[in-house]
C-alpha cells in the first residue's frame, strides 16, 4: 500500500503523455487547479509552461531535464506491477481527478488506463481526444440533449435499467464477450441504474453534464 504524496481539498488534474489537447488542460485546470503529473506527463506538462506540483511514476518516460527542472517534486516509485495512472491514482488524496493524455498514443495503453478506471476508488472523469470517459455508478442521471450519443462499455457482467435512452438497457445482459452498449442515444435526460463494472463514453462537450451527473459541478 502506498502512501499518498498529494493532499488537495480541490480537485486534481492529473496529466499522462499521451495524446492532449492544451484548451483540455486549460479548461480542466480551471474545474481541478492542482496540477500533477504520471511520468511522461511531467515533460507534458513543462512544455506547456505548466509546473506539476508532483510528477509520480516508475519514471522510465521523464526526460533527465524535467528531472533535474522539478527536482523534489518528482517521486520515484519503482513498483512494476501498476501503470502510471494507477500509482499516481493511489497516491493522490482529492476529492476528484480530471485525466488527461492517457489516450491517444499506444492502445496497450489506453486500454490499461480503462481498466485502471474501473479499479480506481476516486470519482475520475477521463478527457479523451473526443470523449468523456468514467466509471458508472449505481446510480447516475445525465441532463443531455437529445441524441447525444451513450456508450456504455462493460468490464464484466452488467446488468442495467435506463430511462431516456433510445434503446433502453432494461432486460439485457452486458458483457465485454458478448453484448457491449456502444452508440446509444438520449432521447433527452437520462437515468441508469446499474449493477456490475462499466464505463459511460459521452462526448467531449458534455464535460459539464457528467461532473454534474456524478456530484462534482
Amino acid at each position: 500500500m502506498f502512501t499518498g504524496i498529494v493532499h488537495s481539498s480541490t480537485g486534481v488534474t492529473l496529466l499522462g503523455a499521451g495524446a492532449i489537447k492544451h484548451s483540455d488542460v486549460d479548461e480542466a485546470l480551471t474545474i481541478a487547479p492542482c496540477l500533477v503529473a504520471a511520468d511522461g506527463g511531467g515533460d507534458r506538462a513543462l512544455a506547456m509552461g505548466l509546473e506539476p506540483e508532483a510528477v509520480i511514476g516508475d519514471l522510465d518516460s521523464l526526460s533527465q531535464g524535467a528531472r533535474e527542472r522539478l527536482g523534489a517534486r518528482v517521486h520515484h516509485i519503482a513498483e512494476q506491477d501498476s501503470t502510471d495512472f494507477a500509482k499516481s491514482l493511489q497516491l493522490i488524496e482529492a476529492p476528484f481527478v480530471l485525466a488527461l493524455g492517457f489516450t491517444g498514443l499506444r492502445l496497450d495503453h489506453t486500454l490499461a488506463a480503462m481498466t485502471d478506471l474501473i479499479r480506481s476508488a476516486h470519482r475520475v472523469v477521463m478527457l479523451a481526444e473526443e470523449e468523456v470517459i468514467f466509471r458508472c455508478p449505481p446510480r447516475l442521471s445525465l441532463d443531455l440533449a437529445e441524441d447525444t450519443r451513450v456508450s456504455l462499455f462493460p468490464f464484466g457482467e452488467v446488468k442495467a435499467r435506463s430511462k431516456g435512452l433510445y434503446w433502453p438497457l432494461d432486460g439485457i445482459d452486458f458483457t465485454p464477450s458478448e453484448r457491449v452498449g456502444t452508440s446509444n442515444r438520449a432521447t433527452g435526460a437520462v437515468d441508469i441504474a446499474l449493477e456490475g463494472p462499466a464505463l459511460v463514453m459521452l462526448p467531449r462537450e458534455t464535460l459539464g453534464a457528467a461532473l454534474t451527473g456524478l456530484g462534482i459541478g
